[in-house]
């Protein structure tokens, strides 16, 4: 599936492909509704229909991403609220061994996230993931997310990888097509982000639901820095 003796450089997604994306979808979907319902007393469902229209709006958009936006068109601290479900908040199963393996092998690992600045911290704070990566960027540092062209410009300036040599890894097909517009060659899909939901069948990229199907190639080729 993958040639890793070609990799020299490990671009990776957070939330649904090292994180656990149960979290996410159960705040967006069903704990920020119910207390936007209670906020602006409103039926659930209500509440619910009317996030979900306005999520689709901005969908795949800097401001989707955003927690200053979401705060200010919900009027709710948001980051306060994803505290009170922050048990939820952890890595996907078969992440550790396959960052590890990724570190050990001397690649350049670095973490390239849509996520808010904020909620990257309070990933963080929960999950110590910092400590697998050379770097971490959030998207919010250029003002565009990862389905744009501009993201990709702006990160290689200041993250100079080789696109030839470089894997970049995302649960998302809109991310993985505009990484591939920009010329990332080597691409894989994560099949299933979110723990609680069947693994999607996924065609256009190759796919996996088990990084550990990895490792003993990672380990075999080792990259010397």
């Amino acid at each position: 599936m993958l040639d890793w003796s070609k990799i020299e450089t490990v671009l990776l997604d957070m939330d649904g492909t090292i994180l656990d994306l149960h979290f996410d979808n159960h705040f967006w979907l069903e704990h920020l509704p119910k207390r936007y319902s209670e906020s602006k007393q409103l039926p659930l469902k209500e509440a619910q229909q009317e996030l979900l229209n306005h999520y689709e709006k901005v969908f795949g958009t800097i401001a989707w991403y955003c927690l200053d936006y979401w705060a200010e068109q919900t009027q709710l601290p948001i980051t306060q609220l994803k505290r009170e479900v922050d048990h939820l908040i952890q890595l996907r199963d078969d992440a550790h061994d396959f960052l590890v393996a990724l570190r050990n092998s001397g690649r350049r690992v670095v973490l390239v996230t849509n996520a808010h600045p904020d909620s990257l911290s309070l990933k963080i704070e929960k999950t110590k993931l910092d400590q697998y990566f050379d770097k971490l960027y959030s998207t919010h540092e250029f003002g565009v997310s990862k389905e744009s062209q501009m993201l990709w410009q702006a990160l290689n300036k200041v993250e100079p990888f080789n696109s030839d040599t470089t894997l970049f890894v995302d649960d998302s097909v809109a991310i993985l097509q505009s990484a591939q517009q920009f010329g990332i060659k080597h691409l894989l899909a994560v099949a299933n982000p979110d723990s609680q939901k069947p693994v999607k069948n996924i065609s256009s990229f190759p796919a996996t639901s088990n990084f550990d199907e990895f490792i003993e190639a990672i380990m075999a080729t080792p990259i010397a820095r």
